[in-house]
């Protein structure tokens, strides 16, 4: 990817905050989620990544509300938004605050999307919608998990944004992609030191993703077998997929992300309060332990 209008990885920096609730269609949640972002920004995070099939116009609020932090959707469904659709959604924001969006893509599951065809070949066509439309391949990254897609985030976007990976996967990842794209995994974070609490916890976040293919398709590449994926996942892999336990064992997690090749870790936080709050404390939390 040689596209010069793209976000230096180095403005994203090396953590940032994955977040549904940061993503509303509620008017009246405008000014708690510009209120937010502005103390992330002020924590040191560099990124915000919106999720819940997310547009451009979701990080309007948050962009707004800062003054350098780069928020981007994780992910824009190819299938929920036409290309036509998000080339304009990107263009107004761009307009407004240049240099400060990246959109996200990824096809999304076929157990949620009716349209779900030929995800790869739809995929391409979608990036060459964009191409034609004028957004900039280093303005849009894509939710990779397997070598094909991987390979066309490389030569069409700035990077890859995987979601649900292990440190090994973000290392084949950084081999395939080779050394200048962007590689920010998300990574899900339980600040719970009890081992049975907070296995529960990443039980209870992990349930829906062992329903989906996609997701559990990568697990058996990456060694995991079937037993590992039933009754709630096995230790194993809640371990691989999760940070959780005291400070210093969370901070070490997040290190073996960045030491096995990725540029930049998206946390999200996994507590019992519904996957829509805002876990400010949380949040506060992490900061503080990254340094």
């Amino acid at each position: 990817m040689s596209d010069t209008a793209g976000i230096p990885k180095q403005s994203i920096g090396r953590y940032g905050i994955w977040s549904v609730g940061l993503r509303s269609e509620d008017p009246s949640r405008r000014g708690e989620l510009a209120e937010s972002a502005a103390e992330l920004e002020e924590l040191g995070f560099g990124a915000v990544w919106l999720g819940g099939n997310s547009a451009a116009r979701h990080a309007v609020p948050l962009v707004e509300a800062t003054s350098a932090l780069t928020v981007g959707t994780s992910i824009q469904s190819i299938w929920q938004y036409e290309a036509e659709e998000a080339a304009a959604g990107f263009a107004e924001l761009e307009a407004a605050h240049p240099g400060r969006f990246l959109l996200g893509l990824g096809v999304s599951h076929a157990k949620l999307a009716d349209r779900y065809r030929r995800p790869y070949s739809s995929l391409v066509a979608y990036l060459d919608a964009l191409d034609a439309a004028g957004v900039p391949a280093g303005r849009r990254v894509v939710a990779a998990l397997g070598p094909r897609t991987l390979e066309l985030s490389r030569d069409r976007t700035l990077g890859a944004i995987p979601y649900l990976v292990t440190p090994e996967h973000t290392a084949q990842a950084r081999g395939l992609l080779g050394e200048a794209p962007l590689l920010a995994p998300e990574l899900k974070v339980v600040l719970e030191p009890d081992p049975a609490r907070a296995r529960a916890l990443a039980r209870a976040s992990l349930a829906p993703y062992l329903a989906l293919p996609n997701y559990t398709n990568n697990f058996l590449r990456l060694g995991f077998t079937e037993d590992d994926l039933a009754d709630g996942g096995s230790d194993r892999l809640v371990d691989a997929v999760f940070a959780w336990g005291e400070e210093s064992r969370i901070r070490d997690r997040v290190d073996t992300f960045l030491s096995a090749g990725a540029d930049h870790v998206a946390l999200q936080i996994v507590d019992d309060r519904p996957r829509d709050s805002l876990p400010r404390e949380g949040w506060r939390r992490l900061a503080s332990l990254l340094g």
